[in-house]
């Protein structure tokens, strides 16, 4: 670790940071990966640093490997990393098979389906499910019945194309996008940075199902060959910290899942913006015409405005009623991201109007006047009360809607934040807005005009709490059972390490305690290969068998914490479900894997290729890591995935 004091002179203090620091990129070959990892200081991106634990645990030679262990980590916006993406987790694919036509037939299908009576839509826990009636209406579309049959892979089907039609929304959720082969490919945006994840995709189907809704070629479905969550992976660290400018609304998650504490450290400038109290509105329309009033006066005075949106859809309709009204402005969402900079830049300049998403949201020091910084401009801008910001909606979480006032108001710089809110809007109709609708009734107020009450302002802060606590249940639940895989994929890789260390140590102590007539067999092999030779094979056959049954099982307990959500029906535990046959299904995995691994050694012979040690490049998908079915397998055997593991 870098130690300033041990410095006599700027010079030495650069010679010694640049010596200790490295900085982490994908495109880096195994080598030079190791010499980052190698550092005293390695700085990376949270998926970089993840998607190398599980490569590692996949080469077919200790040389492959890159890290060194897991001691101290820093995490820079630790509430977006542990928290917003904690419900993600990171997962290395392979194409399973081609595309199927199934989910245009099901799209279809499901399209002209009605709510409550063919399906029960839940908002809050952003649920969907079949009723009685709605299956029937498949069945009959169908000719068959899946459910009865037991077709898992139908009915799972039949159930994503449900979600892609009832809670996955374009512009809100993803954009359609030209491909550069043509046609269209379907991006997803991260709902809380309002970026585009390029190269992502849902999994279970989900995709497939939204590229069928939206008319799309579908691509291959995947399949699992190693994954873990950031939860899981970040508590491999002896130590765990980090820094973010809104963590307090998230101490309870950071103690219980991190038993991490929350210390609030004073800004180094006073903070002197206004957070003005809520305008909220009867209705959404009410709430825009209000909203482009008061940029239009603000504009007028110069005064610089940013103005906040939850959806790219919504960033777009304020975009047309500000041209309407003749306001010059600047649009900032997922599909021309690419201008970020240059758009966030000059957001500060005298007159200057933003419409942004969350893509402006975090980390980001809007200069006063405009960048590069002119101090008559500044201070012009400061005299007239520095960035406004608007917000036209509530996030679920309130860090989200911290994190937009944040962007006024910085270093000491004065500035405004203030939310415009209609009954109408998400946040309020699924979570009480009809309660204070008829509050605003009784009160007699006028659709245009707003109402500043600290009892409505207190519902909504009510709401987005039910909301984060509803966020922290799904995160905990994915977590209890990444937990239960935890367990297996540390004895794997444990066991799959002593394979990489010492392959003929690991085959002889296991068959020491369980077959002498077997380990003489495999003593006899090792006396007609020769020893080095026997160990290779040892090595090679051990990882080959281990990694082929470990994304079976993958493959088996996904297919397993499906099906143990109906056995809550029986008035079973799900989870408990879950880990018993989790249970059982490891341990008939731990004998399969020592008896195939034994007769594979008995039958096998080297062949040239298998020396061959040179990995696969998976490429970046879906927070997964895929590897093409041309791609040299991984394991190592010289052969292309397809007629290797992707077989």
């Amino acid at each position: 670790m870098y130690d300033p004091s041990r410095a006599n002179s700027q010079e030495d203090t650069d010679r010694d940071i640049k010596g200790g620091f490295k900085v982490l990129e994908d495109y880096l070959r195994s080598a030079e990966k190791k010499e980052v990892y190698a550092a005293d200081i390695t700085y990376g991106t949270n998926h970089e640093f993840g998607f190398d634990y599980l490569r590692d645990n996949m080469a077919y030679d200790m040389g492959q490997q890159v890290q060194r262990g897991f001691n101290f980590v820093i995490v820079d916006e630790v509430d977006s990393i542990l928290i917003d993406e904690a419900r993600v987790p990171l997962i290395i694919s392979g194409q399973a098979e081609e595309a199927t036509d199934k989910y245009y037939q099901f799209v279809k299908i499901v399209d002209p389906l009605i709510r409550e009576e063919d399906y029960i839509l839940d908002e809050k826990m952003k649920t969907v499910n079949f009723t009685e009636n709605g299956q029937n209406k498949v069945v009959k579309s169908l000719g068959h019945d899946p459910w009865l049959q037991n077709d898992i892979p139908a009915t799972h089907q039949l159930e994503s194309a449900l979600r892609a039609k009832t809670l996955f929304l374009k512009d809100r959720d993803y954009v359609v996008k030209s491909a550069p082969s043509g046609g269209g490919e379907i991006i997803i945006i991260d709902e809380f940075t309002g970026r585009m994840l390029q190269g992502r995709r849902w999994s279970s189907g989900l995709h497939q199902a939204v590229e069928a809704k939206e008319g799309v070629k579908i691509q291959p479905e995947s399949l699992t060959l190693a994954t873990i969550t950031f939860q899981n992976f970040f508590r491999l660290y002896k130590k765990i910290s980090g820094m973010t400018g809104t963590a307090q609304t998230s101490a309870e998650e950071f103690d219980k899942v991190y038993k991490l504490d929350v210390m609030v450290i004073p800004t180094h400038m006073p903070m002197v913006r206004k957070d003005l109290q809520d305008k909220i509105y009867k209705t959404e329309e009410a709430k825009f015409n209000a909203v482009i009033k008061e940029i239009k006066e603000l504009h007028q005075n110069g005064q610089p405005v940013l103005v906040g949106t939850r959806s790219v859809e919504r960033n777009e309709y304020l975009g047309k009623l500000l041209e309407i009204n003749g306001i010059p402005h600047q649009i900032l969402n997922a599909k021309n991201h690419q201008k970020e900079g240059e758009i966030v830049a000059q957001a500060g300049k005298w007159g200057a109007v933003t419409i942004a998403t969350n893509m402006a949201g975090r980390g980001v020091d809007i200069i006063l006047g405009g960048n590069p910084s002119n101090k008559e401009e500044s201070e012009k801008v400061r005299q007239l009360g520095g960035l406004c910001v608007i917000g036209t909606e509530r996030h679920d979480a309130r860090r989200i809607d911290n994190q937009l006032r944040g962007r006024a108001g910085r270093q000491g710089d004065p500035g405004a934040s203030q939310f415009f809110v209609s009954l109408e809007d998400d946040l309020m109709r699924i979570f009480g807005g009809d309660r204070i609708k008829s509050l605003m009734t009784a009160l007699n107020v006028p659709e245009d005009e707003p109402i500043q009450a600290g009892m409505i302002s207190g519902a909504i802060e009510s709401a987005q709490g039910k909301i984060e606590g509803f966020n922290f249940d799904a995160r905990h639940h994915i977590l209890e059972y990444d937990d239960v895989m935890n367990k297996h994929r540390e004895i794997i890789y444990k066991k799959r390490r002593a394979f990489l260390e010492n392959p003929k140590s690991e085959i002889l102590n296991y068959q020491n305690s369980q077959d002498t007539d077997f380990q003489n067999k495999l003593l006899q092999r090792e006396k007609e290969m020769g020893e080095e030779s026997f160990n290779q094979l040892c090595k090679l056959v051990g990882l080959r068998v281990l990694d082929t049954l470990w994304q079976d099982h993958l493959s088996n307990m996904d297919h397993l914490k499906d099906s143990v959500r109906l056995r809550a029906y029986g008035g079973h535990d799900p989870l408990v479900e879950y880990k018993n046959e989790g249970r059982r299904l490891f341990t008939q995995l731990l004998e399969e894997i020592d008896q195939t691994i034994a007769n594979n050694i008995l039958k096998a012979e080297l062949t040239p290729h298998t020396h061959n040690h040179t990995p696969a490049k998976p490429m970046l998908n879906n927070g997964e890591n895929e590897i093409g079915r041309n791609d040299l397998c991984p394991c190592g055997s010289g052969k292309k995935y397809k007629k290797c593991h992707g077989k």
